[in-house]
């Protein structure tokens, strides 16, 4: 059974920095894009990031263009997300899922087009 594994959420204040790591136990992932999602209360699933298994032309929310990077350590078999220049409204849970195909395409942000399902995620906070 697939399993992707999250982690490094905290507490942080506004402007703070953090990196999230998506640990991939039970398979190797290294031919899959992975998707960063998140989930605020009371709101659906938003799309963050993606990069595909070769780890170019990553995706970005418009939200997070330019203060997020996502990148991808496949003899580690993990996949980050450092994430600066916080704002109260990243507050949400992260999540990882994967793709079952190599690339991220057009539909990276809906959850639909990804395999597997959700796990626990990671809670990231921004609060002063």
């Amino acid at each position: 059974q697939l399993l992707l594994v999250e982690s490094g959420g905290d507490l942080v204040q506004p402007g703070g920095s953090l990196r999230l790591s998506c640990a991939i136990a039970r398979f190797t992932l290294n031919n899959n894009a992975i998707t960063w999602f998140r989930q605020a209360p009371g709101k659906a699933h938003e799309g963050v990031s993606c990069i595909g298994s070769s780890g170019a032309s990553p995706n970005y929310a418009d939200s997070v263009n330019g203060r997020f990077t996502i990148s991808r350590d496949n003899a580690r078999n993990t996949v980050y997300l450092q994430m600066n220049s916080l704002k109260p409204e990243d507050t949400a849970v992260y999540y990882c899922r994967a793709k079952e195909f190599p690339w991220c395409g057009r539909n990276w942000p809906d959850p639909a087009t990804h395999i597997g399902s959700w796990g626990q995620g990671t809670q990231v906070t921004v609060s002063s």
